[in-house]
């Protein structure tokens, strides 16, 4: 399998790769050390992946000519918090590590974010590499740049901008990828399909069945679509303070609200996002002439990459009080990234009323 070498250009920043092939991880210090010249990259990665693959990873860094040492969390959201990333700056400390050390973050989207936000932080802010070992975090989470943790009130409400210096998806990771972990890339790189235009979207639904099935070809395919369309809103808007990077929130809404008021880990982030692109589409209809066709286009499209709609709900007021925690939220009222037609979005205030009329709409739907 080729490798596709993608680049993410940043306005008044340094660009920098995103490699997307097998194998990748045992030549990650090769590629790490052609942007980078640290005497000691220090991994991140967790109680999952580290058994998997930190091996390799540390041997090619070591084969590059770095020092290798590695810091291993807690698998899963509960690792992503101001604690773990507290402790991880007190053994930076201990160890001694200073400005010049390149952290390498080695897992999915939670080591990502929080590798990234300790990278963003210590002394200031050190280099850091992402090394994605889930479809989610290939697809969306290592690129872009954001980094965060999670409070008890809400996810990723602590956080901050930091690029990566190179982004090295190796998709031989994906075989040990367990299904449900398939399914929540699967969703993201739906939300970007939607997003983007109308041949990502067909060619996603034409090609729904293979990547269920992980056919390699369209593996690689769909991570690299889905890379080159986040690639190219993060150059136009890399600090969502143009409102064009508000898009990649579609779904997010009442995603994380699910994944909130259901507790974190009873759905997956995929599941959460997929029910939130479905209430999102209707919305849509009722709010800025979403075509029913569209709405109904992409719930097969989320049927046929395993993402049924859930048939969990919460009472409106709930569910209502928790998406007031979303980032978009202006002056107190919600704001929905609605689609009007496949491949064109916009960024919708909805009144409180409004938005409950739908949620009873929503959670009514779960009871027939």
């Amino acid at each position: 399998m080729a490798i596709a070498r993608i680049v993410v250009n940043i306005a008044d920043a340094a660009s920098y790769d995103v490699r997307i092939g097998a194998e990748l991880i045992e030549k990650l210090g090769g590629y790490l050390r052609d942007v980078n010249q640290s005497d000691t990259a220090l991994v991140i990665t967790d109680e999952n992946v580290g058994p998997l693959y930190l091996g390799a990873a540390k041997a090619s860094l070591v084969e590059a000519g770095y020092r290798a040492l590695d810091i291993t969390v807690p698998a899963g959201e509960g690792a992503k918090s101001v604690a773990v990333a507290s402790e991880i700056w007190a053994a930076m400390a201990d160890l001694k590590l200073g400005r010049d050390v390149l952290v390498v973050a080695l897992g999915g989207g939670v080591v990502g974010d929080l590798a990234g936000f300790v990278a963003a932080t210590y002394m200031r802010g050190v280099a850091f590499a992402q090394v994605p070992t889930t479809l989610l975090s290939m697809v969306d989470s290592s690129v872009g740049g954001k980094t965060g943790v999670n409070l008890d009130q809400g996810k990723n409400l602590v956080g901050c901008f930091k690029q990566p210096i190179q982004v090295c998806a190796s998709t031989s990771a994906l075989a040990t990828l367990p299904e449900r972990e398939w399914t929540c890339g699967c969703a993201e790189i739906a939300k970007s399909a939607v997003i983007d235009s109308d041949e990502f979207f067909f060619w996603l639904a034409d090609s729904a069945e293979a990547l269920a099935r992980r056919d390699e070809g369209v593996v690689a395919e769909a991570i690299a679509r889905s890379v080159v369309f986040k690639a190219n809103v993060v150059a136009e808007d890399e600090t969502e303070s143009k409102g064009v990077r508000e898009c990649l929130n579609y779904g997010h809404t009442l995603g994380h609200a699910i994944e909130a008021l259901a507790g974190f880990g009873t759905f997956s982030h995929g599941e959460a996002v997929a029910e939130g692109m479905r209430f999102a589409m209707r919305l849509g209809a009722a709010c800025v002439g979403t075509p029913t066709d569209v709405v109904l286009a992409q719930d097969e499209l989320l049927d046929n990459l395993g993402l049924p709609a859930l048939s969990w709900s919460a009472e409106p007021e709930s569910v209502l009080d928790a998406m007031k925690g979303d980032k978009k939220v202006r002056g107190g009222r919600l704001r929905f990234v609605l689609p009007r037609e496949v491949g064109l979005w916009e960024v919708v205030e909805i009144d409180d009323e409004t938005v409950l009329e739908h949620l009873g709409a929503w959670a009514r739907s779960k009871e027939v």
